[in-house]
């Protein structure tokens, strides 16, 4: 089974506002989700910095920043065939 990677961090409001949803959108989408906290890791944190909440789906950045679960759902509608 493919991922859905939500990348956040503790504290991060954009993070929790969009998380349920977003990961509403994987489980119908036959994804697993996966949260990845960007502050236990310096590479990750160098990476994604300031840019969280960002959703991959394998080598794909589906969107970050000011997520829009609708634009996820759209993404996943097309990669994998949500209806």
């Amino acid at each position: 089974m493919s991922e859905l990677l939500f990348y956040s961090r503790n504290g991060c409001h954009l993070c929790e506002a969009v998380e349920a949803e977003i990961a509403g959108h994987a489980a119908a989408a036959g994804l697993t989700f996966r949260k990845v906290d960007v502050d236990t890791d310096a590479a990750l944190m160098e990476q994604f910095g300031v840019r969280v909440p960002v959703v991959v789906h394998g080598e794909t950045v589906v969107d970050e920043g000011r997520v829009e679960p609708a634009r996820v759902r759209d993404y996943l509608a097309t990669a994998v065939g949500l209806e």
